[in-house]
Parts: C-alpha cells; structure tokens; sequence
C-alpha cells in the first residue's frame, strides 16, 4: 500500500521539485553575453548621470559582471528621446534604463510618444533622491526662504529659474514656489542637472532645485548655498539647512532613482538583473554613495516597483492639476 502511494505521488512530487528548482535557478539561466547599454534620461553631470556612472565603475571594479557597461545619456525631449528608445528596444536583454521623475511626467506631458511606465520591466529601485533650493552665495542678503521670495519678487519674471526640461521634476518645483509665493520666477530648462548647476555658479540663473550630488563641488568650494531642503526633515550632510515644513509649509518631494529594463525581456533576464541590482544596493559601495550625497528610499523591485510607479504616476498628475488651478488663480489676482 505505501509502494503504490508511493508510486501514485511520484510525478506530483517530482513535478513540484523541477518547479522549486526551475525557481530557484531561474536567474542562472541568464547571463549577459556582450556589453550592456545603460541608457539615462538626462544629460552628463547630473544626478542621474552620476549615479549611473558610479554603477558602471563599482560593478566593473568588483567584477559582478561578466561585461561592461556602456553608459548612454539620451536627454532629449524631457527624458522623451531616452523612453521612446528603450521601447523601440523591446525583447532586447542587455538594454536597461535608469529613471528620474520624468519618467511619470514625460509621458504625461508627451502623450504621443505612446508610452506606457507599466510596460517596462521593473528592476530595482535603487533610492529617492531630494532637492535643495539653491543661490549664489554672493547673495549675502539671502539667508532663509523669506529672504528669496523678497528677492524673487523684486525682480520679478526676471529671477530666472535654471532646470532640466519641461514639465519635469524642476518645472514643477519652479511652478509650486511660483504659486504658493506669489512669484513669477522665469523658468530655462537644460539638458541635465550639471549644466543646470553650472548656470547657477556663472551666475546665468538667479537659483536652481538641484540635487546634492549636482552641486557638491560648487558647495564644498563655497560657491552656491542652499536655503531649504523639500523633505520632511533636515538632511544629516545639511544640518543648517532647515526643511521647507519648517518655515509653515508643510511639503516635501523626492527624486526616485530605478532602474528598468526593456518591455518583454524575458522572465530569466529580469530575475537576472533584480537579483543583481538587490546585492549591488546592500553593498558597502552603493550604502557609502547614498550616505554621501543623501539618498533615502528602500530597494523595491518586481511588481512592488510597478506598483510604485503607477502610484506616483498619479500624485503627479493630481499635484499637476493642483499647481495648474493655483497658478491660474493667482493670474487672475493680478488682473484684478
């Protein structure tokens, strides 16, 4: 009796460990075979920029990778020119993309480029960046937010604005100050955060939201000075730099930094670089890097990612809709 149910549960229980082991190995049926294209959204010196560049050599240094990495910056179009590429690489497995904000943005403001963010395979994210608001420090006589909602006023659509795009992550912090300060700050968008950082300290730009990492240099040198961070706290790297919550006005926003792969790569492919991308996050290089330049955020991957996206994807458009009727509000003021 115990030989035939033996023999009954034999293929059952044999089925069953090929799957655990199909599983389990899943990652190890893929392993990139030529040099992988790790495309950024903006241009060289930004934070994305940075960030991925740093991946690139820490990878190649500690020999996770049995390729290299090609770093690809396709700024274009808001972010627009890297998304579209990335899709027109559907199936392909060695093309994976690294996301700023614009990645919910752009397609939203972009609709043609018929893109959809739930397509692409999520990977990992890897932290939620910050923005500091930033001047030159030749301001002496701007020390705190009131300081430059003064000086902004004064000089009115002639306080210009340096960013990175239209419609993206600093547009929309140039149209919240804009709308809750009464200002009408004139916004000049470049191809990435370090030429947006540079516009500030040649003194092209009157401020700029950049992230630490794109204005470290300029800071540590004394050049530029930050008035208030947009998170919910002080910054340990920034302890003198209050968060804007701290002045009344209870906000904060963050900079996701994911990486994502083509849409239809195939299931050992993505195992492959969420596996990958999970041990790179928990190692002392990557942990060393958030610390320096303030990165916050746990690792999310797989479909906690996507949910991710899909969630702030719609914050976005909501705040959008918001920053629209505050602005249109306070046009209608001045006319009256």
């Amino acid at each position: 009796m115990r030989l035939k149910a033996l023999v009954r549960f034999a293929p059952v229980a044999l089925a069953a460990a090929l799957l655990v082991f199909s599983n389990g190995q899943v990652s190890a049926q893929f392993k990139p075979t030529k040099p992988i294209e790790f495309i950024v959204m903006a241009g060289q010196g930004g934070g994305a920029d940075k960030a991925v560049r740093f991946i690139a050599k820490a990878m190649a240094d500690e020999k996770l990778l049995p390729v290299p990495i090609n770093v690809v910056n396709k700024p274009g179009k808001s972010g627009g020119e890297a998304l579209a590429y990335l899709k027109s690489r559907t199936g392909d497995n060695h093309t994976i993309m690294f996301t700023l904000n614009s990645y919910y943005t752009t397609p939203l403001e972009q609709p043609e480029l018929g893109v959809d963010i739930g397509s692409f395979a999520p990977i990992g994210r890897l932290a939620e960046d910050v923005f500091l608001l930033w001047v030159h420090s030749d301001h002496a006589d701007i020390k705190t937010i009131d300081d430059f909602v003064k000086a902004a006023k004064a000089k009115g659509s002639e306080w210009v604005m340096a960013g990175t795009g239209k419609g993206a992550e600093d547009s929309m912090l140039t149209d919240f100050l804009n709308a809750t300060y009464g200002l009408e700050m004139t916004y000049k968008t470049f191809k990435g955060g370090g030429e947006v950082a540079k516009e500030l300290v040649e003194k092209r730009a009157d401020s700029t939201v950049n992230n630490p990492s794109e204005q470290a240099e300029y800071y540590a040198k004394g050049l530029t000075k930050p008035l208030v961070v947009f998170t919910r706290q002080r910054l340990p790297a920034y302890q003198k730099t209050p968060a804007l919550r701290e002045t009344g006005m209870d906000f904060q926003y963050l900079m996701q930094r994911s990486v994502v792969g083509a849409p239809g790569i195939s299931k050992a492919a993505e195992a492959y670089y969420q596996g990958l991308f999970k041990r790179f996050f928990a190692g002392e290089a990557w942990q060393g890097y958030r610390k320096k330049y303030s990165l916050g955020g746990e690792f999310l991957s797989g479909d906690a990612l996507r949910a991710y996206w899909l969630k702030e994807r719609e914050k976005h458009v909501r705040w959008k809709m918001a920053l629209e009727i505050m602005l249109m509000k306070g046009a209608a003021k001045k006319k009256r």
